[in-house]
């Protein structure tokens, strides 16, 4: 395989890995609702506040979220809400699987 088609998979495996965890998928469900602070985000997985930035970490270095810096509170939003049609196409995936075995 070519070195430049290597690494464009290698960028879509990397966004696609930052996707791959319960709660980060749960994160970026409430963001497609719009704006939500750390504290918000905290309360609403149920970890604390160091496990859920580690969460936003992660999203942001993917290039899944922006944050927004206001005061002692930090803001995440969606950098690209087309992310959410790839959700769309996991329900699918998810209810042919289901028929399938019916």
């Amino acid at each position: 395989m070519e070195d430049t088609l290597y690494a464009t998979y290698q960028r879509r495996a990397a966004v696609i890995k930052a996707l791959a965890h319960p709660s980060r998928l749960l994160i970026v469900d409430e963001l497609s609702r719009g704006e939500r602070c750390v504290c918000e985000l905290t309360e609403r997985i149920g970890s604390d506040i160091s496990t859920v930035s580690k969460h936003l970490s992660v999203l942001k270095k993917a290039g899944i979220v922006l944050d927004d810096r206001r005061g002692v509170q930090v803001f995440y939003r969606l950098r690209c809400p087309c992310v959410l049609r790839f959700f769309d196409c996991i329900e699918a995936v998810i209810e042919e699987k289901e028929r399938a075995i019916a």
